[in-house]
């Protein structure tokens, strides 16, 4: 007869009895079959977590190139913004030289003649009703656009346009609303709501409007192509047309437009090109500056 039991034999070390406990092989298979497929779930249990393992830290490490790649993205989108904006304000003051020594003229203007040389030369009734008014209407600034006026004798800026710290560069930033980098074309001079502000040269106003982000903007035309900007103006003292002289009040300091607190933004245009104001500021105070100023035009 064949044994169907598996016999595990105990032996006592004092009595010296034998404890016999059979198991039968069928219950000694299930068991052996349990144990296998228990450390089976263990094992296949164990690499799901070190594959979920390697995958997080996979994870983690694209996470941090994706970082890396943005942030040198927006720092080459910013830096082409700026190239961009600094050759767009190179190409227009080539053009305004071109065209103001007559090496290029805009092909409107050659169109212009052309239509103008095919035209006849004995204007309308209409045409001469529209030059008349647009004469009546057109600004005293705007004739003597190209070149300084007579009167003038200080034609060049050379003063602090108001009394203040300067809180903002001429070039490149960040701007103050976006965080992103960008273009400063003028100073901003810190100043509180009220201050003088005073034309840098002797010139003519040729706008006084809001203009956008500039507020309540104020431009004067200082002749060869020569103008300054002031800006977040909060009162106008001056109007269209009028002539000014350098040290003159023809403005009140604010905040208006664009702004994130009280000052004001002074640009230098050369031919429609903002270029640095450094090179046209004193090293003195803004106020002294003024007042001397006014004291020599009045003789003192």
């Amino acid at each position: 007869m064949n044994q169907k039991f598996f016999v595990l034999e105990l032996a006592h070390a004092q009595g010296g009895r034998i404890k016999r406990i059979q198991i039968r092989y069928k219950t000694l298979a299930y068991l052996s079959g349990s144990l296998i497929f228990l450390l089976g779930l263990v094992l296949a249990g164990c690499s799901s977590y070190l594959h979920m393992t390697w995958k997080a830290a996979r994870y983690d490490e694209l996470r941090a190139n994706f970082d890396r790649l943005r942030t040198r993205y927006q720092e080459l989108q910013r830096v082409s913004r700026q190239h961009t904006e600094q050759l767009a304000s190179l190409e227009t003051l080539a053009s305004e030289v071109s065209v103001a020594y007559g090496l290029n003229q805009p092909a409107s203007q050659s169109a212009s003649k052309l239509e103008a040389a095919s035209e006849d030369l004995t204007p309308s009734v209409k045409e001469s009703i529209d030059e008349y008014n647009y004469l009546r209407t057109a600004s005293y600034g705007g004739i003597y656009h190209r070149y300084a006026h007579q009167w003038q004798t200080h034609a060049r800026p050379s003063l602090w346009p108001v009394e203040g710290t300067i809180r903002s560069a001429f070039g490149a930033r960040n701007d103050p609303f976006s965080g992103e980098g960008a273009f400063h074309t003028g100073i901003d001079v810190a100043a509180a709501p009220g201050t003088p502000v005073h034309a840098t040269a002797d010139g003519v106003i040729t706008t006084e409007s809001w203009s956008g982000g500039y507020g309540k903007l104020l431009v004067v035309d200082h002749g060869n192509g020569l103008e300054t900007y002031y800006a977040h103006l909060s009162q106008y003292l001056v109007i269209p047309g009028q002539e000014v002289t350098r040290g003159q009040v023809i403005a009140l300091s604010g905040g208006t437009g664009r702004s994130t607190g009280p000052h004001v933004h002074y640009e230098v245009r050369l031919h429609g090109t903002p270029v640095n104001p450094y090179t046209f500021l004193p090293r003195t105070q803004p106020v002294r500056a003024a007042a001397k100023a006014v004291h020599s035009d009045l003789g003192l």
